[in-house]
């Protein structure tokens, strides 16, 4: 659908002969593993329980810091908690908002919409960072992508870096501001009333972190999903509060669309969270760099406002999870191929007014057998890469069973992220329609261990 150029050179981050050797030793090693085990268990008549901390060297053993500030509330009205990790040794700082969809109305605050509406509708349990999403989720966070049987754990650009975990409990991308009574509308449930105040916890933590961290090198702002969305929407306020002496944002899978108006496929949903999240009594904040009228204006504002920030977005063409949240509700009847077509028009109408700004980055990968090719940076970087000009083999091309192949930039998400943060590159790449990764006999190991652990 859209050109793919990183740059005015095509030329590979990785050889290509490396490459094919590499992954044919990795499929070998991996495949063998598998057979392995499987007929250890078969032979032993024992099903064995695999959790996320079975399958990847991940994690970390921070000393974090549980922040409760007063007046700071989730949706259901209990405690807002936030986490701090202070490395002594560091002047840069990540600044994480955590994903976890969106809510609207009774089912999706209540719960009762699963996984298309909101987490945490219970609030953020105590000790909430030693839980399985804040601990595994992020190989940002943790400094490293993490291990997996035969491929090791390895160090990233944002190994050593202060850290602050926001988890996310108030349905609102962490950037309402309204109180809302939702009723039940089959009526066997009372009312309940739902606090969309992510906004003043968001504010209330910079205002915090601002005195815990005076001074600040770096400051990546990210998130992934509804912390995505955050990390766009936030950003203004984020480093105008730190001021830190170079802002970067790394926005996964949380795109805000240009819409606007009401032929553009996300102007519904737009029109919708504005009305039930109060977001106009928050435009008085922004600057005139942004319009009211087109949220997608967001990206046009960070960009303005901060023109030598180094600012990215990543997400997948086929992500089929937050496109969900996008056009299910607003479009009945919308089939998953009608879905992905909105969300890669929108997509492409996206990258077409980053383009406009020297410094906004972008890595586009087409597909993941992994959480419904939702977020390129969580779990594990694997299958995460994208490749500016990729092809259907000819029949006398190796590696078997592979049938894709690599003829421009192929870069992994890793190299991405190193050259962007550690180096300042600006790199572009939209990958085109290719299932490289479900032909991937590591991916086919990993993926369906990885989804069962995300699943619960």
């Amino acid at each position: 659908m859209w050109m793919l150029r990183a740059s005015a050179r095509l030329e590979l981050e990785v050889p290509v002969s490396t490459l094919r050797n590499s992954f044919r030793s990795l499929r070998v090693r991996l495949l063998a593993t598998a057979f392995a085990c499987a007929a250890l268990l078969a032979g032993t008549g024992q099903m064995l329980g695999i959790g996320i901390e079975d399958v990847v060297d991940g994690g970390n053993n921070y000393a974090w810091q549980q922040i409760e500030l007063p007046g700071a509330v989730c949706g259901n009205g209990s405690q807002y908690r936030f986490y701090v990790h202070d490395n002594a040794a560091s002047s840069n700082l990540l600044v994480m908002f955590e994903g976890g969809g969106a809510c609207w109305d009774y089912d999706t605050c209540s719960g009762r919409a699963g996984v298309l509406g909101a987490a945490h509708p219970n609030g953020i349990p105590n000790n909430y960072i030693q839980d399985f999403q804040p601990k595994y989720v992020s190989p940002l966070v943790n400094g490293a992508d993490p291990g997996i049987p035969l491929r090791p754990k390895k160090t990233i650009a944002t190994n050593g870096f202060d850290m602050v975990y926001m988890p996310y409990c108030t349905g609102d991308v962490h950037v309402g501001n309204s109180v809302v009574t939702y009723t039940d509308p089959t009526g066997q449930e009372p009312p309940i009333t739902w606090r969309h105040v992510g906004y003043n916890n968001t504010r209330a933590a910079l205002d915090y972190l601002h005195a815990f961290f005076p001074s600040i090198n770096k400051l990546l702002v990210t998130g992934f999903s509804a912390g995505g969305v955050a990390t766009s929407a936030a950003y203004y306020q984020a480093r105008r509060t730190l001021l830190p002496a170079k802002g970067y944002l790394l926005n996964d899978s949380g795109p805000i669309f240009p819409a606007p108006n009401a032929s553009y496929k996300s102007r519904p949903l737009h029109d919708l969270i504005q009305a039930q999240w109060n977001l106009a009594s928050l435009y008085a904040t922004l600057p005139a760099t942004f319009n009211p009228s087109d949220f997608g204006t967001i990206n046009d504002m960070v960009a303005r406002e901060f023109p030598s920030d180094q600012l990215a977005y990543t997400g997948y063409s086929s992500d089929y999870n937050f496109s969900r949240f996008s056009y299910e509700r607003f479009y009945p009847g919308i089939t998953q191929a009608g879905v992905l077509a909105n969300w890669r028009a929108d997509q492409a109408n996206l990258i077409a007014r980053l383009n406009g700004y020297a410094r906004f980055s972008y890595h586009v990968p087409w597909h993941r057998p992994i959480n419904a090719s939702h977020c390129s940076s969580i779990i594990t970087f694997i299958g995460s890469h994208a490749c500016s000009k990729i092809r259907k083999k000819y029949w006398y091309e190796i590696p078997w069973p592979q049938s894709w192949k690599c003829t421009g930039t192929f870069r992994p998400f890793e190299t991405f992220l190193q050259n962007w943060l550690a180096s300042d590159q600006v790199q572009r790449i939209v990958e085109t329609e290719n299932y490289y990764n479900n032909e991937d006999a590591g991916m086919s190991i990993v993926a369906p261990l990885i989804n069962d652990a995300i699943d619960g």
